[in-house]
Parts: structure tokens; sequence; C-alpha cells
């Protein structure tokens, strides 16, 4: 297979990605296609679906191997299950599969068709298999069973997010980015309450803690390629 997209996403790393698709539904990517396949009939017809299955490779972990058996983190990450009732990356053929919604169809005379999407759980420059339309007729399944996914309650957090890195941060990041705490990023088997974790978001380190339900947000800092890019941070606990 060859890869016919890539997505460009605000998470450079695999940390903070929600776990699955739809879960922070203001999450925005782009979706370039390569450039072999930049024809504007290829998605002819496409604008008319409200959602998409996008089809890639867990391309950080492809080289990894696989097992037979993972831990679902949706279990606390103690309970093996068979690989092939969980959607672990590593798999025999490491392949992902969202369903994302399809905002907007762009069109761009160096880069063709470009795919705006929201609520994708994909890293930045994940390649992209296929594309395919969401069709509710034989795509939705209400009576279908969530297996041991059901059993397990899923909570999200509160979060806060204090000055001085409410205002620092993009305002049209910020409810993406609550979505995105509220799942809660941390591993499973990790629940220190004096432990600070972080990840880069958006041109930004994004640090907390959590204690609790509640996820507090404890230090914003952009980055230092975005920072050499847009001019220096102000001194912190000051905003220009």
């Amino acid at each position: 297979m060859e890869t016919i997209a890539r997505i460009h996403s605000d998470f450079p790393t695999k940390f903070g990605v929600p776990r699955q698709s739809g879960l922070a539904a203001s999450l925005k990517a782009r979706v370039v296609f390569e450039p072999a396949y930049r024809y504007p009939e290829a998605v002819r017809g496409l604008g008319e679906f409200t959602h998409i299955w996008l089809i890639w490779e867990f391309s950080e972990t492809a080289s990894k191997g696989w097992k037979p058996t993972v831990r679902p983190p949706r279990l606390g990450g103690n309970t093996r299950m068979g690989v092939f009732a969980t959607r672990s990356p590593f798999r025999p053929n490491p392949i992902g599969l969202s369903c994302v919604r399809l905002e907007e169809i762009s069109f761009s005379s160096e880069q063709g068709p470009v795919l705006l999407v929201s609520g994708a759980d994909l890293m930045d420059g994940t390649p992209i298999y296929d594309i395919k339309p969401y069709l509710p007729l034989a795509d939705c399944r209400p009576e279908a069973s969530g297996g041991f996914a059901d059993r397990t309650e899923r909570q999200e957090l509160s979060v806060e997010i204090p000055e001085p890195w409410r205002s620092l941060l993009p305002p049209d990041r910020l409810q993406a980015l609550r979505e995105v705490l509220a799942q809660d990023p941390r591993p499973s088997y990790q629940h220190d309450p004096d432990r600070i974790y972080g990840f880069p978001f958006a041109g930004y380190e994004i640090r907390f803690q959590v204690k609790g339900s509640c996820l507090v947000v404890c230090e914003a800092e952009l980055l230092p390629e975005v920072e050499a890019r847009e001019g220096p941070l102000p001194e912190k606990g000051k905003q220009e």
C-alpha cells in the first residue's frame, strides 16, 4: 500500500492524543494529499458527507512487533485481552481506523484538495492509506455491544486552566485542549497526585497535575521552535 495523504494535527508526539476518535470533538486537523494524489476530481462528491473514515498506519509502533495479548488502558492496564479484541497499536499489521467529521474541503494550487476535519486521534504526520465516506445506513449499529468496554465506566476529569496560562494559549485551541485533558492523558497505571505530566500541543508544552478527579494545568510554555518564529515569550506571570 502507498501513503496517499498525511494528517497535520496539534500532536507532535503520541502522549496526549485521545485514545479514540471523536472523544475531543473540537480538535482540528488537516488531511493533505501526497503530490501523486492531489486531484480535485478524486474528492468529487465527498463534501456531501458529514463524516469520513481514515485508514492509517500506526507509524510510531510499526517496527515494534506484536503479541497475541495486550493490556487495554480501558481495563486499567492490568488485564490482558486478545489483541484482536482491542484497538492496540501493536498489531500484526499496524492499521488504524478513525471516524472523523469532515468540516470542509479547501482547494489550493499548491496542495490540491485539503480536508479539514475535527475529532481526529492521530499524531501530526501520520500516513493515511485510504479515505472512505461514513454511511449511517451501513456503519451505524445502535444495537451493537461494546464488549468489555461497556463494562468499564468512562469518567471525565474536571479541568482547570488558571491564569496566566489560559491567556497565553491560543483562544481557538482552548476548548480542544480542555477536551483532551478531560480524557485523562496519563498512562492508566500512573496515579501519583504529586507528579507533573507534560506533552506538546499546538506549539506549547502543557504541564499538569491530577488530584482526584481534578486536573490542573500548572504551566504552559511556548516551545523553542515556535518561539524562534514568533518572538520571545513574555515573562512568566506577565501578559503583554
